[in-house]
């Protein structure tokens, strides 16, 4: 198999591992073990502020290592494992422990491919790359959505859990197709050709640390998944609380409309070179803050499923546009993954207080009251990118 073909299949089938969980998660919560919604964005929110706490080491452990395929394999072992622990037993311990996990996994699994992809590939061709890696995961989201509903709707919500493992060992066999040797680990971690000597750890700090876009771009990041992490769960809890047994069917439809965007979205990042980063990072995050603000307008299942149309554009423009901002700002500095790891962990504490902020203010106000909160603060990161967000396409010569 080509390494092009390799990074197609393992998109696709990474999206298919991460599949059985997610929005599911929140659901079969909420239905079949009957957890109230603060409970459950409380339980999310917990996890979520132990696991980004390993974003940061998980990013020098990506640069340091040759053993990136490893961490794949292991990720999806350990992804396969929770998903079990959740459907057999969703208990608050059990779910609590499979929860940290995934969390962690979030800082490893995304990242890793990136830097494969950046050490096969190089910086020339990132963009272009990326885009095609969105492409595949995006369309393996969308059959793993379509599977999960019949899965879901024909066995219940407990059989969407064991696609995990079934998709995971298949990753692990593209995972194993691509030769180690191909990948050139000084590239993937952000070194401008030709390679430099590996720098003292202490500076790694402060190279971070002293990158204003960088820091940007970080807020920018938490300030987005903090606005937008808690409404998928929060739709897909409202139309599942509406129309009981078909909570599985309901929860795939949601996920496939903003799939079936995210692919066209994403491969306009292929283009980012000509049309620009920052433009693209503006327009995901003004969908954002129009989402939220139209599923107060209407109750009906078929409208709030059709504002998923913006969920595709802003999270699926927004995410494959991060590793390529990250790449443009740590070009050369040999940094690429420990700085992906300092946004991760800025992006997974918003995140996971978008959790327990959203399952919160349901309880206390309602579906749509959260849906406004949220939209206000998503209002945050667009005036940041608009007001000090630098554009970092390269120069073209």
């Amino acid at each position: 198999m080509s390494h092009k073909a390799a990074l197609d299949w393992l998109n696709f089938l990474l999206a298919d591992v991460r599949g059985g969980l997610g929005p599911y998660v929140s659901v079969f919560l909420l239905t079949v073990a009957h957890w109230d919604q603060a409970t459950i964005g409380l339980v999310l929110t917990v996890s979520g502020m132990i696991g980004i706490a390993a974003h940061t080491p998980i990013g020098a452990l990506i640069d340091a290592t040759p053993a990136k395929r490893g961490l794949i394999i292991t990720g999806v072992i350990a992804l396969s494992a929770s998903a079990l622990a959740i459907a057999g037993a969703p208990i608050l311990p059990v779910v609590l422990a499979a929860d940290i996990v995934m969390a962690v996994l979030g800082a490893v699994l995304a990242p890793t491919v990136a830097a494969i992809t950046l050490g096969l590939v190089g910086l020339q061709k990132f963009a272009a790359r990326l885009g095609r890696n969105a492409a595949f995961d995006r369309t393996g989201n969308l059959f793993v959505a379509a599977l999960a509903a019949a899965v879901g709707t024909m066995f219940g919500q407990r059989a969407v859990f064991y696609l995990v493992p079934f998709f995971a060992f298949w990753t692990v066999l593209v995972v194993l197709s691509i030769p180690g040797s191909a990948i050139d680990h000084g590239q993937a971690r952000g070194w401008a050709p030709p390679h430099m000597p590996t720098a003292p750890a202490s500076s790694a700090w402060r190279t971070l640390l002293t990158c204003r876009p960088l820091l940007i771009l970080a807020v920018v990041a938490g300030l987005f998944h903090f606005a937008n992490a808690a409404m998928l769960p929060l739709v897909s809890q409202k139309l599942a609380l509406a129309h009981p047994g078909r909570e599985a069917a309901l929860t795939s439809a949601a996920i496939i409309v903003a799939q079936l965007v995210m692919v066209p979205v994403s491969l306009l990042v292929a283009r980012a070179n000509t049309i620009g980063r920052k433009p693209l990072l503006t327009f995901a995050i003004g969908a954002l803050v129009l989402r939220g603000i139209l599923f107060t307008l209407s109750e009906n299942a078929v409208w709030l499923i059709a504002v998923q149309v913006l969920d595709g554009v802003g999270i699926g423009l927004f995410d494959a546009l991060l590793p390529l901002l990250v790449a443009d700002i740590m070009h050369g500095t040999g940094r690429y993954n420990v700085a992906r790891g300092l946004v991760g962990t800025i992006q997974g504490i918003g995140g996971s207080l978008s959790q327990a902020a959203g399952g919160f203010a349901v309880v206390w106000f309602g579906y749509d009251a959260a849906f406004l909160i949220l939209a206000g603060i998503a209002l945050m990161p667009l005036i940041l990118a608009l007001a000090a967000m630098p554009e970092t396409r390269p120069i073209q010569v």
